[in-house]
C-alpha cells in the first residue's frame, strides 16, 4: 500500500494508473475509520482495479462553532485498517495543500442543499462539494462510493456530478449499524455510556415508522410526531429536524403515496447525531 500526502503525485499516480488501462475506485473518508468505512472500502474493491481511501477531516464544512479541532483522528490505525482492506493508496493531503493562500473558489449546489442539514448547516454542503471536487480532480477515480448513512450528502454529490458532467459513477452503500442498530459514525465516540443508550431511540423511532407505513399509515405529519415523542421524551436529546421527504429531490411529501425517506438529526447530549431510513408503502390489494 502507497501512502501519498502531495497533491501533485496523487494526481501523477491517477495519470500513470489511466494510461496504463486501469480503473480507479475512491472512498472520500475523515479518518477515525471504523466497520462502516471499511464496508465502503470492500464495495469499492470489487469496482475496479485500483482503490484508493482519502482521509483529511475538511475544514471548509466546519462552522466555527463546530468541533473540527476535537474531530478524533487517529491516522496509524487508519491506516492499518486501509491496508488489511487492500487498499492500494491511501492519500492523506495536508490542509494547506488543498486550500492554498487565497484560496476563494467554491462549488455550491442549490435546492437540494437547503433543506434536513443544510438549514441548520448552512457552510457544510459547500464545503463537502467543493472538497469533493477537488478529490474527484485529483483521484480521477472511475467509481466513487458514499454511505447512506449520510443520505443528504449521496444526493448532494450525485447532483454535483451529474451538473458538473462528471464521468464518475457514484454509488451509495447501505448504512452498517451496531449489534443494537445504531448507526457506526465516527462521533459515537463523543457519547457516554448514558447517551449512548438514549441514543438508540433514533434506529428505534425510524424503524417504529418503517413498520407503520408497511401497516398503511400515509400521513407524514403523524409519523413524525409519533417520532418526536418518541425521541423528545428522554431529557438529553435536543431534535434539530425529522422530515419525511422524496428519496431524490428531497422535497417534503405530507403523503407516502410512493417510496419516501425519513430523515433525522438528533443531539444526543453535546453529539449530534444523523440517521435515516427508507420508507415503502403498504401495497394495497385491487377492488
Amino acid at each position: 500500500m502507497e501512502t501519498i500526502a502531495c497533491a501533485t503525485q496523487m494526481q501523477a499516480w491517477a495519470e500513470r494508473t489511466r494510461q496504463a488501462g486501469k480503473t480507479i475506485a475512491l472512498v472520500p473518508t475523515m479518518g477515525c475509520l471504523h466497520e462502516g468505512h471499511l464496508s465502503l472500502m470492500r464495495l469499492a474493491r470489487k469496482q475496479a482495479d485500483y482503490l484508493v481511501v482519502s482521509i483529511f477531516v475538511n475544514p471548509t464544512q466546519f462552522a466555527p462553532h463546530e468541533d473540527f479541532d476535537a474531530y478524533p483522528r487517529q491516522l496509524e490505525q487508519d491506516l492499518d485498517g486501509c491496508r488489511d482492506e487492500g487498499a492500494d493508496v491511501v492519500f492523506t493531503p495536508q490542509q494547506d495543500s488543498l486550500y492554498t493562500a487565497g484560496f476563494q473558489t467554491y462549488v455550491i449546489t442549490q435546492d437540494i442543499s437547503k433543506p434536513l442539514c443544510g438549514a441548520s448547516r448552512p457552510a457544510f454542503f459547500r464545503g463537502v462539494t467543493t472538497v469533493v471536487t477537488k478529490l474527484f480532480h485529483m483521484v480521477d477515480p472511475h467509481v466513487a462510493v458514499f454511505g447512506e448513512k449520510d443520505y443528504q450528502q449521496l444526493m448532494v454529490i450525485r447532483q454535483m456530478a451529474q451538473d458538473l458532467n462528471f464521468n464518475i459513477n457514484i454509488i451509495g452503500a447501505p448504512t452498517v449499524r451496531e449489534a443494537d442498530g445504531l448507526a457506526m459514525s465516527s462521533r459515537n465516540t463523543y457519547l457516554s455510556p448514558d447517551d449512548r443508550r438514549v441514543a438508540l431511540s433514533l434506529y428505534q423511532s425510524l424503524s417504529a415508522t418503517q413498520a407503520a407505513v408497511a401497516a398503511g399509515e400515509t400521513d407524514s405529519q403523524t409519523l413524525i410526531d409519533t417520532a418526536t415523542r418518541a425521541i423528545a421524551r428522554h431529557a438529553q436529546t435536543r431534535i434539530d429536524y425529522i422530515a419525511i421527504v422524496d428519496p431524490l429531490s428531497l422535497e417534503p411529501m405530507p403523503h407516502i403515496d410512493r417510496s419516501a425517506r425519513m430523515a433525522l438529526a438528533v443531539f444526543v447530549g453535546g453529539t449530534r447525531l444523523i440517521d435515516n431510513i427508507a420508507l415503502y408503502p403498504a401495497v394495497r390489494p385491487r377492488v
